[in-house]
């Protein structure tokens, strides 16, 4: 893929990592930035990680051979209208939002017949926010599952595919349904079950939270994630999340039932037969 210039909407977290990562795995590409407000385009300025930082949407995405959407999906649609005319067909667009359907709906229609639109979703993230978080080693080894459907441009699909690998990823590739169904059980579940044992403990006996040690800290880390930006992705993908919660607590009902049994011996295949499938994961040192 020609990658003579990259345009980043959103310079965030995850755009702020996106733009040091090309800077490291794709050195002869100019990364331009666009910023909403001036205050974060001086910040991309300041730290010198991209070519061009501006609010200037024009200026940004002018010839670049791919634009990236980095921002919460509410905001996606409109900006991406405004956009659509400002690219050629050749363009690829995609984005790293954490939901895909709705994405799909909203941008698959706008760059129809003005660009080569996929989604993708790399699996990479923190807890922490904004620009100051960015790192150029985010995405290496992270899972990356970009989403195409069956209207989707196979080249596009082929460009997004080598976009991410060149920034480290492991590529997989899902409908945006699957995708969503998926990211409810490893993503969007693991982040309801932190807050609630946070809720549980802060509610059932508030002073064990002074107590506890690592394993509570490191169960419920995701919890410290900004709550405007998962509020929004939890209500996006409420269908398969439901899915998943009911899932859980048909687990949690069979741990009770396992536990009144007092038997030593199921309980210990259950954490064993767990335990097999915790420690065959993937994760990436970085995550």
């Amino acid at each position: 893929m020609n990658l003579k210039k990259v345009a980043i909407l959103g310079p965030g977290l995850l755009g702020g990592s996106l733009a040091l990562s090309l800077r490291k795995n794709a050195p002869d590409s100019r990364i331009a930035v666009w910023g909403r407000r001036e205050s974060a385009a001086a910040e991309v300025r300041e730290m010198r990680i991209a070519d061009i930082a501006s609010t200037d949407l024009e200026s940004v995405v002018h010839e670049a051979d791919a634009v990236i959407f980095c921002m919460p999906i509410g905001h996606m649609r409109a900006l991406a209208e405004r956009v659509a005319p400002l690219l050629s067909p050749g363009v690829l667009v995609t984005d790293v939002g954490s939901v895909k359907v709705p994405v799909a709906r909203a941008l698959a229609p706008v760059f129809q017949k003005r660009a080569r639109f996929v989604g993708s979703h790399p699996m990479a993230g923190s807890e922490q926010t904004g620009l100051a978080a960015a790192r150029a080693d985010l995405f290496e080894n992270a899972a990356c599952i970009i989403t195409p459907d069956e209207t989707t441009d196979a080249c596009a699909v082929a460009d997004a595919k080598e976009f991410w690998a060149l920034l480290g990823c492991r590529v997989f590739a899902l409908s945006p349904h699957e995708h969503d169904e998926a990211v409810a059980l490893i993503s969007h579940l693991p982040h309801l079950v932190a807050a609630a044992l946070v809720k549980t403990a802060q509610t059932e006996k508030p002073a064990a939270l002074d107590l506890c040690g690592s394993g509570f800290r490191d169960t419920t880390r995701v919890a410290s994630g900004p709550p405007a930006m998962w509020s929004e992705i939890l209500r996006e993908n409420r269908e398969p999340l439901k899915y998943s919660i009911n899932a859980m607590i048909e687990n949690l009902h069979a741990m009770t039932t396992l536990l009144d049994s007092g038997d030593a011996n199921a309980m210990e295949r259950y954490l064993a037969d767990v335990k097999t499938a915790r420690d065959r994961l993937k994760i990436s040192p970085n995550q």
